[in-house]
């Protein structure tokens, strides 16, 4: 079965312990970690829109052995945790300066409770959530596959997966780059976050069961989390709470079922959902979810 889980970040709270009685108050045991839930000395918004840019220096074993007990101690399972950067940034050195931190988040990964952590490809832009027309180049594509190569032999050594996202402003933003960065980087370590909202280019939505199915059979075997969330036009990335977009999460949903898919489904907003909006956000999935599929 799979489990319903939300990002952490989702919860405006003042420490971890409060975001935690938020996920409880709702009925949640899984979560995504989002590490600035952790990192109270960062702003949310600048972990959300940069990741382990402004996140990494704070990254310490006893940050993950504190943060990885207090959830072990609330019976709350961590799906991942939320290693995204940018990339492909087009500052080298803090592409590299990332790449540290990235690495010391892979080692770290088990001390906060979980082998997954999540990737952004990243674009050309500052922010690495926006679009930039050099992400179609030949460059950058090679300081993608060269960046996530370097880091996945280690991830291998480690047992740890590293789960990219596509997404439409970024330098993978289809299921057939997805499926090619995957091939080219050659490791197992390599798997997918699907956000099946991050994914509509103009004219998908048109036939939209069938370009999910095609994003299946793309991705079919790799997906290693799975994100809820809802889109109100195409060509851009899904900004709505799931149930509240055009988002087909019947479709969605059994297509994960079929692919044998028994990991975590993330309920997230990439500006943080309203807390009255969550109840109504998980009713929506599970109403829309194969029969029984959850396990709670």
């Amino acid at each position: 079965m799979a489990q319903l889980g939300v990002l952490t970040s989702e919860f405006v709270c003042g420490s971890l312990p409060d975001t935690l009685d938020a996920v409880q108050r709702h009925g949640l045991g899984t979560v995504q970690l989002q590490l600035g839930s952790a990192v109270p000395r960062v702003p949310i918004q600048d972990a959300l829109l940069y990741g382990l840019d402004v996140l990494g220096d704070h990254l310490t074993p006893e940050l993950a052995a504190e943060t990885g007990q207090l959830l072990a101690d609330r019976g709350i399972a961590v799906a991942a945790v939320d290693g995204t950067f940018n990339l492909i940034h087009p500052d080298v050195d803090r592409r590299r300066r990332n790449l540290d931190h990235l690495r010391r988040l892979i080692g770290l990964a088990r001390s906060f409770g979980t082998a997954t952590v999540t990737l952004c490809t990243g674009t050309r832009e500052d922010v690495m959530w926006r679009r930039h027309p050099a992400n179609r180049s030949t460059e950058a594509w090679v300081d993608l596959v060269d960046a996530v190569g370097s880091v996945a032999r280690e991830a291998e050594r480690e047992g740890v997966t590293l789960a990219f996202e596509p997404e439409i402003n970024n330098v993978v933003d289809s299921a057939d780059r997805a499926r090619r960065l995957i091939e080219e980087v050659g490791s197992p370590a390599v798997r997918v976050l699907l956000d099946a909202a991050n994914l509509f280019h103009r004219g998908d939505l048109a036939e939209q069961e069938e370009h999910l199915e095609n994003v299946f059979e793309l991705l079919g075997g790799w997906i290693a989390l799975a994100h809820a969330k809802d889109l109100d036009h195409e060509d851009d990335a899904g900004q709505l709470a799931a149930g509240r977009g055009l988002l087909d999460y019947p479709v969605y949903l059994s297509l994960l079922r079929a692919d044998g898919f028994d990991g975590a489904v993330i309920l997230h907003q990439l500006h943080g959902l309203d807390e009255a909006e969550i109840d109504a956000s998980l009713a929506h999935v599970r109403r829309s979810a194969p029969e029984c599929w959850f396990d709670r």
